[in-house]
């Protein structure tokens, strides 16, 4: 069964487990301008931005997807930490793309200078990569 990437407008009791989760084991510095995993997340549904890859009704990967006229950016990208390197990411990168394609957009990465994980994501998925203002 393949990763279905779907945004999310609402999440059930479960998506919120499995968004924590999530995010549980990210770093800091993931969550910025937001304080933390449980701002980040409810920022990320009241805006509906939340963009998450759902395998068997569990959420394995979510990102924010801010939508703009002319660019949607992808940023906050995190993947469970028992199901990473299995592609989430590249599915959830790859289907924001599709989606900001079809809307006339391009899709654009947002990661802190130096991050070298987004580097090498955004350059394998030929995705251009901006750096996040701190």
């Amino acid at each position: 069964m393949p990763i279905v990437v779907e945004r999310l407008n609402e999440a059930t009791a479960q998506d919120q487990q499995d968004l924590h989760k999530i995010y549980q084991d990210a770093p800091q510095w993931l969550f910025s301008p937001f304080t933390d995993a449980p701002q980040l997340i409810e920022a990320c549904l009241l805006e509906s931005t939340m963009v998450a890859g759902r395998f068997n009704d569990r959420l394995l990967g979510a990102a924010r997807l801010q939508r703009r006229a002319d660019a949607w950016l992808l940023s906050h990208l995190c993947v469970r930490k028992v199901t990473r390197r299995r592609g989430v990411a590249e599915r959830l990168v790859r289907e924001a793309q599709a989606m900001a394609l079809q809307s006339g957009a391009t899709l654009r990465l947002l990661a802190p200078a130096g991050h070298l994980e987004a580097q090498a994501l955004a350059a394998r998925l030929n995705v251009p990569l901006d750096v996040l203002s701190e």
